[in-house]
């Protein structure tokens, strides 16, 4: 994000509102309309349906698998956290923001 100085808006649902989760209903559904019946048994066959994913009003799917390891459990100390600009929402700012790029030093 600094490399590019872009900023990134992130907005959450909140809690028990997935349902009206557009994303959830328009795209996941065809997937598993597309994928209906068959064992997935392999990261090929699922990336297969997921790109073969298509609508009459214009949905395709692209997905690429990403290969690499993700350690979990990892913790962002507070001098790292102090250097995150942030820009709440006027709605909801706790579930909705803007992560800024950080200021260089000079």
């Amino acid at each position: 994000m600094d490399y590019f100085k872009l900023s990134v808006t992130v907005c959450h649902y909140p809690p028990g509102t997935s349902k009206w989760n557009p994303i959830e209903h328009r795209l996941f559904s065809e997937i598993s309309k597309n994928w209906k019946g068959q064992p997935l048994n392999s990261y090929e066959l699922i990336l297969k349906y997921i790109r073969t994913t298509k609508t009459k009003t214009g949905l395709s799917v692209k997905a690429t698998l990403l290969r690499g390891e993700f350690p979990t459990g990892q913790k962002v100390s507070s001098q790292e956290l102090a250097t995150i600009r942030l820009r709440p929402a006027k709605i909801i700012p706790a579930w909705n923001y803007t992560l800024l790029p950080r200021v260089a030093k000079m």
